[in-house]
């Protein structure tokens, strides 16, 4: 996704933007009632008074500002609900929230539609056709706002919650696998770890500190493709980065022009406009953010200030599920002849290692969980589990942290009965698959 694509979806997602819309929306229906009335080619009723007119405007007026400031507190408290109860990550979730949105910018536009609506009817600008049309689009506003109340009264009975948190957390991780899976590489030409850098690549260091949200594939391929270059990432979605690290390595083809010693040094910022660095981390390109969310879910059920074991198994539950999507996406993808031609081929993108997957996924689980066999034991059966699904890449990852889980569990247990429990679970799944 080109970078301005990206951020125009970043910012139709604020709540500003709707609101402003629905706003200025409320602002031009009570505008064009009162030149909308010289246009209509028939007649229109003209029994509506304008103290029937003004009253209903005065209720909507005066409602609806109660209406938003109440909701608005409660869209604070579901905030700090979920910073307290999940994690201060998946607020950026809720306050993306689409019907919060539209119920909060249906109230503000009702009522900036009926303060302009009695300011314009006060300066007598509208005839009794204009009051007729207006009688006509405050039902309409009404109506509206009675739908939206509706929805709001059912979506406050579990927005905030703990599930629906999580369920929101998971969905954006599903999504953002889903787009990795489906763009493999973002959209570059893979760059395996067995691959060496050209020994005449040039680094391209950051000068900024923060996380890498997003890079735009198609800049870095244009840029390539204008200097006869390639191009190989050396970071991903969700790296840290500081001044001086590497974000990419250009390497100039053999048949490429000579370029001028002033021209080249335009290239380091060049290269960095295709890379946004911001304070926090985003789940749109980065499928591992959404692993570690839901991991510091389940890490902060089992602190000892929380004590809620039920949340951590539920959240094994959710891992295994974005992991067994993981595998069986990826073997889905898999091109049968090899010859599938990226889409930004100049741009060389190192691959997602499985074993950053499974650690962001259940490392803190393991360690937080060592000492509770309930924990340890469905943990266990969870990674033995994935250990059958996807490559031999995805198999080894998942044998190999489990091997780390249960060496925790050995010396953390307190019970003999307990450490043999859990032994006994990975013996018998390796004796029964030979490994």
């Amino acid at each position: 996704m080109p970078r301005w694509q990206w951020l125009i979806s970043r910012l139709a997602r604020q709540l500003w933007v709707r609101t402003t819309l629905f706003g200025v929306g409320g602002v031009l229906a009570a505008i064009l009632a009162a030149t909308v009335e010289r246009y209509l080619p028939w007649e229109l009723p003209d029994t509506i008074g304008a103290d029937s007119v003004g009253m209903l405007l005065s209720i909507i007026a005066s409602s609806m500002l109660a209406v938003t400031t109440f909701s608005l507190n409660i869209m604070v408290s579901a905030y700090s609900s979920a910073a307290g109860s999940v994690s201060p990550r998946a607020t950026s979730l809720m306050m993306e929230d689409r019907l919060t949105q539209t119920v909060l910018s249906t109230f503000i536009g009702s009522f900036l539609f009926s303060i302009v609506g009695l300011i314009v009817m006060q300066t007598g600008a509208y005839g009794e056709r204009g009051r007729f049309v207006l009688f006509v689009i405050t039902i309409f506003v009404i109506a509206w706002i009675v739908v939206a109340l509706l929805r709001w009264i059912d979506h406050l009975t579990h927005f905030g919650r703990l599930g629906e948190t999580t369920n929101r957390v998971e969905s954006a991780a599903a999504a953002a696998i889903e787009r990795w899976l489906k763009t493999p590489h973002l959209g570059g030409a893979p760059w395996a770890p067995d691959v060496a850098l050209p020994a005449h690549a040039l680094p391209i260091a950051g000068d900024d500190i923060g996380y890498v949200q997003h890079i735009d594939m198609t800049q870095l391929q244009d840029w390539a493709k204008e200097h006869h270059a390639q191009v190989y990432l050396a970071v991903l979605p969700g790296t840290f980065l500081y001044p001086g690290m590497p974000l990419a390595w250009v390497a100039l083809d053999a048949d490429a022009p000579a370029t001028p010693e002033q021209e080249m040094q335009n290239w380091p910022g060049q290269i960095r406009q295709a890379f946004a660095i911001e304070q926090q981390r985003s789940f749109d390109q980065d499928p591992r953010f959404g692993l570690v969310v839901m991991s510091e879910v389940a890490s902060r059920a089992l602190s000892p200030a929380v004590n809620d074991p039920g949340t951590a198994i539920e959240v094994i539950g959710r891992l295994t599920r974005l992991l067994a999507l993981w595998a069986s996406a990826a073997a889905e993808a898999e091109p049968e002849d090899g010859d599938e031609t990226p889409t930004y081929p100049l741009v060389h993108v190192p691959p997602l290692r499985e074993e950053d997957l499974f650690e962001d996924a259940f490392m803190l689980i393991g360690r937080d969980g060592a000492g509770m066999v309930e924990i340890q034991s469905l943990l266990q059966k969870a990674l033995l589990r994935l250990a059958t699904l996807g490559d031999a890449a995805f198999q080894q990852a998942a044998l190999a942290q489990a091997d780390m889980a249960l060496e925790r569990a050995l010396q953390a247990l307190p019970l003999e009965q307990e450490r043999q429990r859990v032994q006994a679970l990975a013996q018998t799944w390796r004796a029964a698959h030979g490994s």
